[in-house]
């Protein structure tokens, strides 16, 4: 009879987690958003290389903003890039905003983002600097909702979640359902159960005070992760970071089921780097694993089967209360059946990140070292 229970002890992390996320989710969804009234004025920060999926229309939504000062400053390594005539474009139609584009390709390190941010950076007017990814979209009352808790001179940095609505493929589809069923629980769970000491690289607000003790972007040009590297050097530096519940849209292009992996196992590889501790134990939330050893254990008899429908129904309910409720990306229920797909390109990324430590970056190997640190090998034959 004991033998019985021990598919269930197999299961229980993985179970157990999935109802913590829900706890963490509810708790941080509900809360009340403190608004001071207070507008400091913002620089916004946009290292760019190439065209992404509708960029102009993507640059727009910053230009938009109801907000009383704001500045925007794109930084290009190339003169050739073709994501130039784009930000002209932009200036051009929205010539009451505080635009302006840098084009330098000097490099300082590996980060060829972080170097552009270095760029743009002696440009930036303001001491609220605002750095988002090129393909982010983000709502009129955006600059407002990230700038609301610098009221308080304890914070030294906003990150945001971000979520992907629309998913033209269904292998885009997969990608997107990630941020909703693994990465946005999974920030829950750390905000409640260790504290926010990281930052989600699609919106980062910080001080400009903050940003010059850690030693400005230079420091963090030698890292992959430069999005965490900002957010935990900030951390201990003092300062409180803080999740806006605001969330900003990821805008995905149509892509093969090959870059998708290749870009999930570069970050799961950089954070393999970052927090080796950390990640290595998130394996035991892994629900692939856990179902696999429940039918093991059990010899494939009914109290294993039994484990893994109650393991499966789990995560099927905390995926769609994610989605339809919390992040409201309206990818459940339509993909539901793609989530045990799901699952399982995630324990293989997860243990394939152990198997190697090169990374494919925008065309460039990488070879990730302890820590986060990165060597750049060259451009992808």
């Amino acid at each position: 009879m004991f033998y019985d229970f021990i598919p269930f002890l197999f299961i229980a992390p993985a179970f157990c987690f999935g109802l913590i996320t829900l706890v963490c989710a509810q708790r941080f969804f509900s809360r009340k958003a403190k608004d001071s009234g207070e507008c400091p004025p913002v620089t916004i920060l946009k290292p760019v290389k190439g065209v992404d999926e509708e960029s102009f229309e993507n640059f727009s939504t910053f230009c938009v903003q109801n907000y009383p000062l704001y500045q925007i400053v794109f930084a290009v390594a190339s003169s050739e890039d073709p994501v130039i005539p784009v930000i002209r474009r932009l200036i051009g139609e929205y010539p009451d905003v505080d635009i302006e584009l840098v084009v330098d390709g000097r490099t300082y390190g590996p980060n060829y983002k972080v170097c552009n941010l270095m760029h743009a950076y002696p440009k930036a007017k303001y001491d609220l600097l605002v750095v988002c990814d090129s393909d982010i979209r983000v709502g009129p009352r955006y600059l407002q909702e990230v700038a609301a808790p610098f009221y308080d001179p304890a914070v030294g940095l906003v990150t945001s979640l971000y979520r992907s609505p629309r998913v033209p493929t269904v292998p885009t589809a997969l990608e997107a359902m990630g941020f909703t069923t693994e990465m946005i629980p999974n920030v829950m769970a750390a905000l409640y159960l260790e504290g926010l000491s990281f930052a989600l690289g699609a919106s980062m607000a910080v001080r400009r005070e903050a940003l010059e003790k850690i030693g400005g972007f230079p420091a963090l040009v030698d890292y992959l992760a430069d999005d965490y590297q900002l957010g935990n050097m900030v951390h201990r530096a003092g300062y409180r970071l803080e999740l806006s519940g605001y969330f900003v849209e990821s805008v995905m292009k149509c892509e093969s089921l090959r870059g998708i992996l290749s870009r999930q196992l570069r970050w799961a590889r950089t954070m393999r780097a970052s927090r080796p501790g950390g990640y290595l134990a998130s394996g035991i939330t892994q629900p692939v694993p856990a179902a696999f050893l429940a039918l093991f254990a059990s010899g494939f008899s009914l109290s294993g089967w039994i484990a893994l429908s109650l393991l499966g129904v789990s995560r099927l309910c905390c995926g769609l209360v994610f989605s339809r409720f919390f992040v409201r990306d309206n990818i459940f229920p339509r993909y539901l059946w793609l989530l045990p797909l799901r699952d399982i390109l995630a324990f293989f990324t997860w243990f394939f990140s152990f198997l190697g430590n090169r990374v494919v970056w925008r065309s460039h190997v990488f070879r990730v070292l302890p820590g986060g640190t990165i060597l750049d090998l060259g451009k992808k034959t």
